[in-house]
């Protein structure tokens, strides 16, 4: 989650997001509160950007209209990415609009692409929405069961939460113990996930 690259410091600064991903090489990157031109942050295309300092391929999926550009998620993979799409994501009281980037990501020695579901979910006590989105993401999985999967985002849910409990019913979390995310500056809690599907 890069809050739309405004550090805790308060400063815009696309370049320390992308300094932080290149020091870990990774393969596969899930973002989260992204702005694609968006007018309180220069309207800079940060998915764009993002993927020019990192050399990486990247996809982006808008969930909202904001300040005459868009918000929402994007995927950057070192890899080819074969195909990808959004899917807005279940909308319960009016709240703010999320979804999910499907993207399907050509490995080098797998004979089927990976399937990556990367998304962020309803931050609201009541987890009515959560666990609507949560149905849909295994929903989604399902249409693909010849394929490897792996979902990443901000979830916004405890691991011992209805929503986890929901989505382990089809996948399996990357960490069997809790990795705490959440609060930035001393974090207890994790609410932000690598969970992966194997096929048979």
């Amino acid at each position: 989650n890069i809050h739309h690259a405004e550090g805790v410091d308060r400063k815009l600064d696309v370049e320390r997001i992308a300094s932080v991903i290149r020091s870990v090489e990774p393969d596969l990157v899930a973002l989260q509160e992204v702005d694609q031109k968006v007018k309180r942050t220069q309207v800079v295309d940060q998915p764009a950007e993002l993927a020019e300092l990192t050399k990486m391929q990247v996809v982006f999926g808008a969930n909202i209209e904001l300040q005459g550009g868009h918000y929402g998620n994007a995927v950057l993979s070192r890899f080819p990415i074969a195909r990808h799409k959004n899917h807005l994501l279940p909308n319960i009281d009016d709240s703010e609009q999320r979804g999910v980037i499907e993207a399907e990501i050509k490995i080098p020695d797998l004979d089927v692409p990976l399937l990556l579901l990367a998304t962020h979910l309803d931050y609201r006590a009541d987890e009515r929405e959560r666990l609507a989105s949560a149905k849909v993401i295994n929903e989604l999985a399902a249409k693909h069961p010849d394929r490897p999967a792996l979902l990443a985002g901000d979830l916004n849910a405890t691991p011992d939460s209805k929503t986890l409990e929901q989505l382990e019913a089809m996948w399996t979390r990357a960490n069997e113990k809790p990795m705490a995310t959440v609060p930035v500056n001393q974090p207890n809690k994790q609410i932000d996930f690598i969970l992966y599907r194997l096929t048979d």
